[in-house]
């Protein structure tokens, strides 16, 4: 895409703010190919609270947000019932969906008690979204121990995610396990093996756009690998990468993928400005894959 067409483009106008209809009246959203736009308030948003979030994201047209934990918006489990009644509303009146949460807990201790503390906190989390309107959790795994065997650390991790997948059930809350971390928990074929020996319903993937995906140039087979698990999306930056993001958004169309894709971006001087044009971007790239 040349820089002459993104300015001409009707659709990368409007995403970007500019007015397409007298007196200057917003455009209507496109959804593009039946998946969102959201945003993980990592980086760009972690420094604002909860309606600093839903003002600068309706501004800038996107539709929900993964709220980290860790950020300044406090929405933790720690918060009382009357919060989390005020932040439900706060989300149900505006144009942003609260969607998920995005936790650090993690299940590949080699100690029982470790994992059995981090399932624990899943679950508060688990409660959180639920009182506040979410449908899921991230969970984030950081590589494997080195001196235990991969195996034991699939199936212990499996075992975990398995458990805190069935409470999540009783909520109506799912559990999304990120294809992350340092070392094997990125690549595909272990986050496959993990999902495989938690092996519950309630339980499915976030694609994290990892280089790890990418095998010849193509992200096909790892998403092949991954495609009846995936539930939620990470994409980063759109341009100037070596991610094959027309590919891999033709792949999610094709698959029927009707959820969202959260941008997971860097911090910004201009935040609602480099949005909007990430939005814009992210609507062209769509409507090159239709």
């Amino acid at each position: 895409m040349n820089r002459r067409s993104f300015v001409l483009s009707p659709v990368a106008a409007a995403a970007a703010g500019i007015p397409l209809k007298a007196g200057g009246a917003a455009a209507p959203f496109e959804a593009g190919p039946g998946f969102h736009l959201g945003a993980v308030t990592w980086l760009v948003l972690k420094d604002l609270d909860v309606e600093g979030i839903i003002r600068l994201l309706e501004g800038a047209g996107f539709e929900g947000v993964e709220l980290r934990t860790g950020h300044k918006h406090g929405v933790e489990p720690s918060i009382g019932q009357e919060e989390r009644t005020r932040v439900r509303r706060l989300f149900e009146r505006s144009k942003v969906r609260l969607v998920s949460y995005g936790t650090t807990c993690r299940f590949q201790s080699p100690v029982a008690a470790e994992r059995k503390e981090q399932v624990e906190i899943a679950k508060e989390f688990i409660d959180l979204a639920h009182d506040t309107g979410a449908i899921g959790i991230k969970i984030q795994p950081l590589g494997f121990p080195e001196d235990v065997p991969q195996e034991t650390c699939i199936q212990n991790f499996g075992r975990g995610l398995a458990e805190v997948g069935e409470y999540g059930a009783g909520k109506g809350v799912e559990v999304w396990m990120e294809v992350h971390g340092p070392g094997v928990t990125a690549r595909p074929q272990v986050a496959a093996a993990i999902l495989k020996a938690a092996g519950h319903k309630n339980v499915g993937a976030c694609w994290n756009s990892n280089g790890e995906d990418i095998v010849n140039g193509s992200v096909k087979p790892s998403f092949e690998l991954l495609k009846a698990w995936i539930r939620s999306v990470h994409i980063k930056e759109l341009s100037g990468g070596r991610y094959p993001y027309r590919e891999f958004f033709t792949l999610l169309r094709n698959a029927k993928y009707d959820r969202y894709t959260f941008a997971e971006v860097a911090e910004s001087k201009e935040p609602e400005r480099f949005l909007r044009m990430y939005k814009a971007l992210w609507t062209e790239l769509n409507r090159s894959c239709t």
